[in-house]
């Protein structure tokens, strides 16, 4: 399987996101390093270059999304999917915290996929409190 993903396609997971990664919301416009096109079902497990299977993602949520297909919910103590921002609704799993510095897991879903993607890292934070302060908050 091809790794190459074609620039038509590239661009188009990036408008689709709206220049933003779709897991923990940060803009790559204020990115000192470029945002990555994740698979969501990786090639390793049979997932396709298709743009229905492409993520856009900063590169430390790629990363720590890697090839991994579930996460544990603590809540619950169970083994779920991680988010598919193909095929679940943000909005569905995760809300801001009252300031908007924190991504709250709304469902076991959402619950796994902070933790395993690291969603309210401490840098993430500070950089949500600065883009909330110049008004580019993806909320604002």
């Amino acid at each position: 399987m091809s790794t190459v993903i074609s620039e038509s396609i590239r661009g188009l997971v990036m408008l689709r996101s709206n220049h933003s990664c779709e897991y923990c919301k940060s803009q790559d416009k204020f990115s000192p390093v470029f945002f990555t096109i994740d698979h969501v079902i990786p090639l390793i497990e049979g997932g396709k270059n298709d743009p229905d299977n492409l993520a856009y993602a900063c590169p430390l949520c790629n990363r720590l999304k890697a090839h991994k297909l579930t996460a544990l919910d603590s809540a619950t103590n169970s083994i779920v999917p991680i988010f598919n921002p193909r095929h679940d609704e943000w909005g569905d799993h995760f809300q801001w915290s009252e300031d908007y510095l924190l991504v709250l897991g709304i469902s076991t879903i959402g619950r796994a996929t902070v933790n395993a993607l690291q969603l309210n890292r401490k840098k993430l934070v500070l950089y949500r409190r600065e883009m909330f302060d110049i008004g580019q908050h993806p909320q604002q």
